[in-house]
């Protein structure tokens, strides 16, 4: 099952110590060598812990622990430096080559700076950075840290944010299926919402309610703040936000974006979208049937540019060419991120070009396989009320070998909602 409960002792129960092992040992060496770092440092502790600690081993930190990885030719040698209240536990459950027990009133960071005066690595990446995931030292750390290796090696550090986003942007295979059967849920609690729905009758706010209720049942997690997830809207385009008491009616789109976390570690972020017919309609007018296929296109022209070795900003280009073509009203959201232990992960961006002047950042970053993406297909109109309204259909996909290929079948008609005569 796919219940979220926290890491328990027993590997049996729970895929991530087995999977965060594997990670470490298949992934984090060529992620250290493409960074051009010789060694990472990562410093955990409660009630304050690294974003990574759940990566690292160092999840159930009290006093201040240090995970030192050290690049050894196409292998990876791991310590961890921890005080001896939590050292057994960690010897039992962590991924760690050795664990050196720190004595009372000694230091971790102390301990591993010794280590690293020793080694004399060139670089060492530490979790400083612009990006979150990635800037996990404080500034106390990294003063007693830079004090504890002394002037030379304190010039060595670099940040961590090119080894961070090499590692946690690619998922193994056993994850991805994880994550797919995730999909799979996420897109049926959506369509267990819709069926609840009473045209002139429900509010947006009662459909989010329903899948609230669903996730408590099932034991997962939401997959962003819990204020916005689900975002439910039947009304003009409201960006991330929460599901007002806007009562749905004949002529609505509905579209709810909704992602939830299994085993505490795993994100989802998927958009389904329904009409709601008037009284006697058995189908969608024309004008609305012919937005929804130009968003549904919009979605196939981005997979159809997910290829590996191609920017994320090309994907989204390749969208606003489509879109422009289709004469769609400019979106302000990129076309897609990654997802994975954060509905906003690590790696590409797929975006850039709805943006004046040239592209910079993430979104220059290229896909590799074993990449996964959430991303919308676009159509936006201007209403007659002021506003627009944006369909954006959202799925999940996977960089394969030689391209991309939907996590589950991507939603190819419209739910439809009839109302009551």
């Amino acid at each position: 099952g796919l219940l979220a409960g926290p890491l328990g002792a027993s590997e049996d129960a729970h895929p991530w110590p087995r999977i965060r092992g594997e990670r470490i040992r298949t992934l984090l060496p060529r992620a250290m060598e493409r960074a051009g770092v010789d060694a990472w440092l990562v410093v955990c502790r409660e009630n304050a812990n690294d974003p990574l600690a759940l990566h690292v081993g160092g999840e159930n930190a009290g006093g201040t622990a240090v995970f030192l990885f050290l690049r050894q030719g196409d292998a990876v040698r791991s310590l961890a430096f921890s005080p001896v209240g939590e050292a057994t536990a960690l010897r039992e459950v962590g991924p760690h080559d050795e664990v050196v027990v720190i004595e009372r009133g000694g230091s971790a960071i102390e301990a591993a700076a010794e280590r690293l005066k020793a080694l004399a690595p060139t670089r060492i990446a530490v979790n400083s950075s612009p990006a979150a995931a990635a800037d996990g030292l404080s500034f106390t750390q990294r003063t007693a840290l830079e004090k504890a290796l002394g002037p030379d090696l304190a010039r060595r550090l670099v940040s961590s944010q090119e080894l961070v986003e090499e590692w946690l942007s690619v998922k193994l295979p056993a994850e991805i299926e994880i994550m797919r059967e995730a999909a799979r849920l996420t897109e049926k609690m959506q369509r267990d919402a819709y069926a609840t729905v009473v045209p002139g009758q429900s509010r947006d706010s009662d459909v989010a309610r329903f899948l609230k209720e669903s996730m408590r049942e099932l034991g997962v997690e939401d997959a962003w703040a819990p204020d916005q997830n689900p975002n439910v809207n039947s009304g003009p385009d409201r960006g991330h936000s929460h599901a007002t008491d806007r009562v749905i009616r004949p002529g609505d789109f509905i579209q709810t974006d909704f992602g939830i976390k299994v085993h505490g570690v795993w994100c989802t972020d998927i958009q389904r979208f329904a009409y709601v017919l008037a009284p006697g309609e058995m189908a969608p007018p024309p004008e609305a049937l012919e937005r929804w296929e130009k968003s549904k296109r919009g979605s196939r022209t981005a997979l159809a540019a997910m290829k590996p070795g191609v920017r994320g900003y090309d994907v989204d280009a390749a969208q606003r060419a489509w879109m422009k073509e289709a004469g769609s009203e400019h979106v302000m959201w990129g076309t897609g991120h990654p997802v994975g232990y954060w509905a906003h992960d690590m790696g590409p961006g797929l975006s850039g070009a709805q943006r004046p002047g040239p592209p910079s950042g993430s979104v220059l970053r290229r896909l590799e396989p074993g990449q996964v993406f959430a991303f919308d297909g676009f159509f936006s109109w201007p209403l007659p009320e002021g506003g627009t309204k944006t369909l954006s259909v959202e799925e999940m996909a996977v960089v394969t070998e030689d391209g991309a290929e939907y996590l589950i079948p991507p939603q190819e008609e419209l739910i439809l909602i009839p109302s009551v005569p």
